[in-house]
């Protein structure tokens, strides 16, 4: 793979320089009458991108808190050991982007529904479901020879395939809860979600009571929800009680049992409103009062996942915020919303994670379908971060990140009247490093071919005040790369379709 594209490399030193700048307060943030956010309802909510990229319907990770947590509290895990595994239960998902290309180059097919099989399967034995599970998911739609040659890999390789697989995604959960600034037992906890009670788990192969008391509840806990979900309570308990003492702790399957007989398990399990019980259920109330730097290590840790699905998209959201800031800031806009386009725009690609790396790696021509889950990706982006008291101007200007001025964008066709000025800085920011990035279908773009790109679109689709802003950092920007070079800029069109 080639190295950044010098565009692209430069917009990410900027956002690292402003990082800098945030941290060393140079910058002002947000005014006190900003919204106090919860903490927990910021990562409960954070935990339905990850439950599309695990193929879980959203509010697995929620539903799992709230099982994982009766759990705990019936064992008797102390309160601050139970504070911490609270945040591991939400996060537990927190690295499973990362070996999402990886899985996708195994198996040659859309790595969520594969993920989302392997769910209700037994992945250590080799049997029947086995069989038909590498059948079912291995380069389907390809030519026979090549399927058998890549069974035939798999069949080889399935034991370091698959402890690699869960590796890069227990190192990148564990990453993600300190990045956030989570206790290290919580980071451990998600290090060793994939160990069982045998041995015979990944990726360090703990076994018994040398798996971290949190892991175990993590592992039963998620195992229940996705059981229950799919076949009810009963088969739920049965699945847990066969695999006591080889992938669960017995003393934790027994809890379950006791808890599921007298129903104060699956209390609740299935409402509308569980994400509102989680946030209820965290042992200490986490309120972000005035802490910024805690709401931007979030932001910032969740564009990591997202940016880690592919490692075309590895600084897209980084990529974004740093064009986004260039022109909000050369546009003279205040700080208080200098900040919040921040953060869209560090959040903006969280739908993106619903999208199978099957298409976002495709070097040909989408189909119709392939398309259309695309264009759904805003969508999920709304779906998640509305669910966040405080993020209600944030959402919008997240989710518009595909709209155009004439309502030719997507995903609700917004046209220049609905689209703020916020929400046009954050689309133009997008397409600028779009362009300049690598994609599967050919290599980032000269600054010279983006912004004629670009201005083919301006002023109909794209707003052109905030085009020349771009304009203005980009080149700027540029300069240290180009050694000098010139480079031609294609003349800016004012609103009325004159040149600048």
């Amino acid at each position: 793979m080639r190295g950044p594209h010098p565009v692209t490399k430069t917009a990410g030193k900027a956002l690292e320089n402003f990082m800098g700048e945030n941290r060393a307060g140079r910058v002002p943030m947000m005014s006190a009458e900003t919204p106090q956010i919860q903490i927990s309802q910021l990562i409960s909510a954070l935990s339905f991108a990850l439950d599309l990229t695990e193929g879980q319907p959203m509010g697995h990770a929620v539903r799992s808190c709230m099982l994982g947590m009766r759990l705990a509290a019936a064992t008797g895990l102390p309160e601050t050991e139970q504070e911490d595994l609270y945040y591991a239960l939400l996060l537990k998902d927190a690295g499973c982007s990362s070996n999402a290309s990886k899985m996708f180059h195994i198996l040659g097919t859309d790595e969520i529904a594969a993920k989302n099989a392997t769910k209700t399967l037994d992945w250590r034995k080799v049997g029947l479901g086995q069989i038909r599970y590498v059948l079912q998911r291995t380069r389907t739609g390809r030519p026979m020879g090549e399927r058998l040659r890549a069974m035939w890999d798999i069949a080889l390789h399935r034991k370091q395939q698959t402890q690699h697989l869960v590796q890069i995604r227990c190192e990148r959960g564990a990453h993600i809860a300190r990045r956030i600034g989570l206790a290290m037992d919580t980071s451990t906890a998600i290090y060793s979600l994939d160990e069982h009670w045998d041995g015979g788990g990944y990726p360090n192969g703990l076994r018994g009571q040398s798996i971290p008391v949190m892991a175990r509840i993590l592992n039963l806990a998620q195992t229940l929800e996705v059981f229950h979900r799919a076949y009810g309570p009963e088969a739920a308990i049965a699945v847990a009680r066969k695999r006591s003492g080889r992938w669960f702790d017995p003393e934790l399957v027994r809890v379950a049992r006791t808890l599921a007989k007298d129903g104060s398990l699956w209390q609740g399990i299935r409402a509308e409103d569980a994400l509102a019980e989680v946030v209820a259920m965290e042992p200490e109330r986490r309120i972000l009062q005035g802490g910024e730097a805690s709401l931007n290590n979030v932001c910032e840790a969740f564009a990591e996942v997202i940016d880690a699905k592919s490692h075309f998209t590895y600084s897209h959201s980084t990529g974004v915020t740093a064009a986004a800031m260039g022109i909000a800031r050369t546009m003279g806009m205040d700080a208080e919303t200098v900040t919040t386009i921040r953060r869209a725009a560090l959040l903006h690609d969280v739908g993106k994670l619903s999208v199978p790396n099957a298409i976002l790696e495709k070097p040909g021509k989408l189909t119709a379908e392939e398309w259309r889950v695309v264009r759904k990706h805003p969508y999920y982006t709304h779906e998640i971060l509305r669910r966040i008291e405080g993020f209600e101007e944030l959402t919008e200007i997240a989710a518009a990140h595909h709209e155009k001025l004439d309502g030719s964008g997507y995903y609700r066709g917004y046209t220049a009247e609905q689209l703020t000025l916020p929400m046009r800085i954050l689309v133009v920011a997008d397409i600028f490093d779009a362009l300049a990035a690598e994609r599967p279908y050919r290599e980032g773009l000269p600054l010279e071919k983006v912004f004629s790109i670009m201005s083919g679109d301006t002023p109909h689709a794209l707003d052109a005040e905030c085009f020349e802003a771009l304009v203005y950092w980009a080149g700027r920007q540029a300069s240290a790369t180009q050694a000098g070079r010139e480079f031609s800029i294609p003349p800016v069109l004012r609103k009325d379709g004159a040149p600048g």
